[in-house]
């Protein structure tokens, strides 16, 4: 057997051997050519069972009966008394009602009897206002009846609010503009306010290294002072001991 060594010294194969070659499932030799037209499956012992064609029975076999014998034993058994209480059908809930007869026949008197004339008003389909506004017109002629008198109660219901003493109503469209308004001269202040807000983008006409006239006449606190020495420990001393050794 090749050791390693010499499997990775062996040159490539030549993968353009063949270079008019129509397919791209073979590299180094011409595929084999099939013998049949097309591809033949192979199929398992149960798909050969569900391909099978279901036997017919003939005519003449005479048929089980529908209706099953049962058994002595099944006769003489003694049922549990969990399969007597499963027997037992499910009973209504508390608050249910059985269902109302049906109404009975109405007698001779009810069906003679004549309707008052308030009973005849309250039959009366109400009044709805339609589309436009229009109230629906019954066909059905009305009913004389006779005035009866109202309560306190009732008329005093009835009575329509009454505006509010300093209640003025509705203002018209068209206001008169006073002499004072029409003659009135607009300040430089107002002036100034009514003129649009200028918008600049951003950063223009800004320089950096302009430096106010406060900044400029500005002087500084002892603590500004303070902070701005640089710290003992940083300072250097050679210009004090040159000074000594002279």
């Amino acid at each position: 057997m090749a050791t390693r060594t010499e499997q990775l010294a062996q040159p490539k194969p030549n993968l353009l051997r063949y270079p008019n070659r129509q397919s791209l499932y073979w590299l180094d030799k011409l595929p084999p050519e099939r013998a049949g037209s097309t591809t033949t499956f192979e199929l398992t012992h149960r798909w050969a069972q569900l391909c099978r064609r279901k036997k017919s029975y003939p005519q003449t076999q005479i048929r089980v009966s529908p209706t099953w014998e049962v058994n002595q034993c099944a006769l003489r058994a003694i049922p549990s008394e969990r399969l007597c209480c499963l027997a037992q059908p499910r009973l209504p809930v508390a608050d249910w009602q059985p269902s109302r007869p049906l109404p009975a026949a109405l007698s001779p008197a009810v069906r003679s009897v004549v309707a008052s004339p308030r009973i005849c008003e309250l039959a009366q389909p109400k009044r709805r206002l339609g589309l436009h506004g229009s109230t629906h017109e019954s066909k059905t002629a009305p009913v004389s009846c006779k005035p009866c008198k109202a309560s306190a109660h009732i008329e005093l219901l009835a009575t329509p609010k009454h505006d509010h003493p300093n209640y003025l109503g509705e203002r018209s469209m068209s206001w008169s503009v006073s002499m004072a308004a029409r003659n009135a001269v607009a300040s430089e202040r107002i002036l100034e306010l009514s003129h649009p807000k200028q918008r600049k983008a951003l950063f223009e006409g800004y320089n950096p290294y302009i430096v106010s006239r406060a900044a400029r006449s500005a002087s500084p606190s002892p603590r500004l002072q303070e902070l701005s020495l640089p710290l003992p420990r940083k300072c250097t001393t050679k210009g004090w001991r040159d000074d000594i050794k002279m």
